[in-house]
């Protein structure tokens, strides 16, 4: 796997960038070409917090984990096994889905505005790609998170899935 490692707020020493490499590197025996796969990870720090974001984009479907501790590499250690268990628990899932569609994958541009309480600070440009609501709910908890945009491949208009306070799931349609 390749590594696009960068900070925010602190400095990548080799020491840091060579443990993340070690750590999620260890992913590679649960992926069928890991030499052709970029893995990319943002190191932020706020106060004594430090958040390690870990998103893998594959051809079918994109891995995402984050998680925050005051320990560098404990958080790198958090991520990681987040990302294992990710892909164990949806393993079966995730196969049987790669072999019925196409292509799944989300690609984003993001933009960045100026960092304002009451403003608009992140601003995401999305491609959807055709789906059915299952093949969504997958891709939403691979992601881990409470929504996700997609294109019904049934009716072929925008749709917003998002995760309910029961821990159901509702559907946004448009017209």
């Amino acid at each position: 796997m390749k590594f696009n490692i960068r900070g925010s707020k602190v400095k990548i020493t080799s020491a840091i960038n060579d443990y993340i490499e070690a750590k999620i590197g260890k992913l590679d025996k649960y992926l069928e070409n890991p030499d052709e796969i970029t893995a990319n990870v943002v190191v932020r720090v706020k106060g004594n917090d430090q958040t390690v974001e870990v998103t893998i984009p594959m051809k079918k479907i994109i891995l995402r984990a984050e998680d925050t501790h005051n320990d560098l590499y404990a958080a790198v250690d958090l991520v990681s096994d987040k990302l294992e268990r990710q892909i164990r628990k949806n393993k079966t899932r995730i196969k049987k889905r790669v072999k019925d569609i196409t292509d799944i994958n989300v690609n984003f541009k993001v933009e960045k505005d100026e960092d304002e309480k009451g403003k608009i600070v992140k601003r995401k440009l999305i491609e959807t790609k055709p789906m059915n609501e299952e093949e969504a709910i997958l891709q939403m908890n691979l992601l881990g998170h409470d929504f996700f945009v997609f294109t019904n491949d049934d009716t072929n208009q925008i749709n917003i899935l998002y995760r309910r306070k029961d821990s159901n799931y509702g559907i946004i349609e448009t017209k």
